[in-house]
């Protein structure tokens, strides 16, 4: 299973294409995107607001 991401680099505001699947592994269409991807270490046992951004 994968999904597809449209989005914007933070830096420099082109527009980036990614495939991101079940394993987290990242594909870009733009030859020269090199995206960092993280996972959040969330506690959902523990997780007390409603959801994990009004953490962050």
């Amino acid at each position: 299973m994968a999904i597809q991401v449209e989005t914007e680099c933070a830096h420099c505001k082109s527009a980036m294409r990614l495939e991101i699947d079940s394993d987290m592994n990242c594909r870009c269409q733009e030859p020269d995107c090199h995206p960092v991807i993280f996972v959040p270490d969330v506690d959902f046992t523990r997780l007390e607001d409603p959801n994990i951004i009004d953490v962050f």
